[in-house]
């Protein structure tokens, strides 16, 4: 149970966070994370860590670089764990890379034995699997990460659908601006909504009136939908898809960047989901661009521009032919209008029957 601890009362710091930066971790979660407690630590424009404190920790001396190579330096050692109220990992790239040292795992050990509430910030929830704190918590990763997570943690039951998630003395948190979220509910709880409110306002990152409810991600990908399908290559794919909507990428680059030639990527997704590739690339960024009008907040050339039509005509003609009304129907309603059947993948007889990635919901 998180425990408020009145700065009067006890002479030190309501909030102590203690930091473990993962190799090639997210400056961004990092910076948004510890800034909000920066400004919520003092009075004014000031930094003095007098309502907040945070360290960062580091079983090594050297800097720790980040993905987009800045490097950050440690504070200190691993401290008694018992100092802090939380201690956050933050996470970043995964694949092929080990982000902590063994000296890091028997750290959060001891920090879980000791009672103190851990954090995952992005790919941390993954160090805090890996080092076995998170036995019957339910854990938080972003959309993109879900299918790695539900890969190497079967048994570990996963949310995608909010910023963060508070399950006991246990957080985690999908990164980007979640990790802003996540510090503005720490500092709230501890703090008070003014002083939240404060450093959200000073970051001009000021939220909407905050509810009991952690914020939702934005629109689930396809990739949780076609989670059954066992081919890897094919998730591999269409998550890649899901990172490149923008400016996607040609599928002979797709290929080449699973290790497969074209006429093979085009065979494993006939076999798997009925439809070539670049079909269904252009399914999943319609369906997008459905979510992005239904928001509101985007023209239609925005949205055409965001999901990598760079002709509004064609992308207004694909998009009615998709949903059956215009873009400039959904965007002047902001709701679903009368007559738009499901869409609905061809359905294989080697498939699981009822296999709806793109219905109306």
């Amino acid at each position: 149970m998180m425990r408020f601890r009145p700065a009067e009362a006890a002479g030190r710091p309501c909030l102590r966070v203690g930091v473990i930066l993962a190799e090639n971790f997210t400056l961004s979660a990092f910076s948004l994370f510890i800034d909000h407690l920066r400004l919520a630590a003092d009075k004014n424009d000031n930094s003095r860590p007098i309502l907040c404190r945070w360290q960062i920790m580091s079983s090594r001396p050297d800097p720790v670089r980040s993905s987009c190579g800045v490097a950050v330096a440690r504070n200190s050692d691993f401290c008694d764990p018992t100092e802090f109220d939380y201690i956050a990992v933050v996470g970043g790239l995964l694949h092929g890379r080990r982000q902590v040292d063994d000296a890091t795992i028997r750290y959060l050990r001891r920090a879980a034995d000791a009672g103190v509430s851990l954090i995952g910030i992005c790919t941390g929830v993954f160090v805090l699997c890996r080092a076995g704190v998170m036995a019957d918590r339910s854990s938080c990763v972003s959309w993109y990460h879900r299918q790695d997570f539900a890969e190497e943690f079967p048994d570990h039951h996963v949310v995608s659908d909010h910023m963060f998630l508070v399950d006991g003395d246990r957080i985690t948190c999908s990164g980007g601006g979640g990790a802003a979220d996540l510090a503005l509910h720490l500092i709230e709880r501890h703090l008070g909504r003014p002083v939240a409110k404060k450093a959200s306002h000073v970051l001009l990152l000021d939220r909407p009136a905050r509810s009991s409810r952690a914020p939702l991600q934005p629109h689930p990908p396809v990739i949780d939908e076609i989670s059954h399908i066992a081919d890897p290559r094919v998730r591999r794919a269409v998550l890649e898809m899901e990172q490149n909507m923008a400016e996607p990428v040609p599928i002979a680059d797709l290929a080449g960047r699973l290790g497969i030639s074209s006429r093979q990527l085009e065979r494993l997704f006939h076999t798997v989901l009925g439809v070539k590739p670049a079909n269904f690339y252009r399914l999943i960024r319609l369906r997008y661009a459905r979510a992005l009008l239904q928001q509101g907040e985007l023209s239609v050339t925005e949205v055409a521009v965001e999901t990598g039509f760079s002709d509004c005509a064609h992308f207004s003609r694909q998009f009615k032919s998709m949903f059956g009304h215009s873009p400039s129907d959904l965007r002047t309603s902001r709701g679903r209008p009368a007559g738009g059947a499901p869409i609905l993948l061809p359905e294989r007889p080697s498939e699981r029957a009822g296999v709806r990635l793109f219905e109306e919901r």
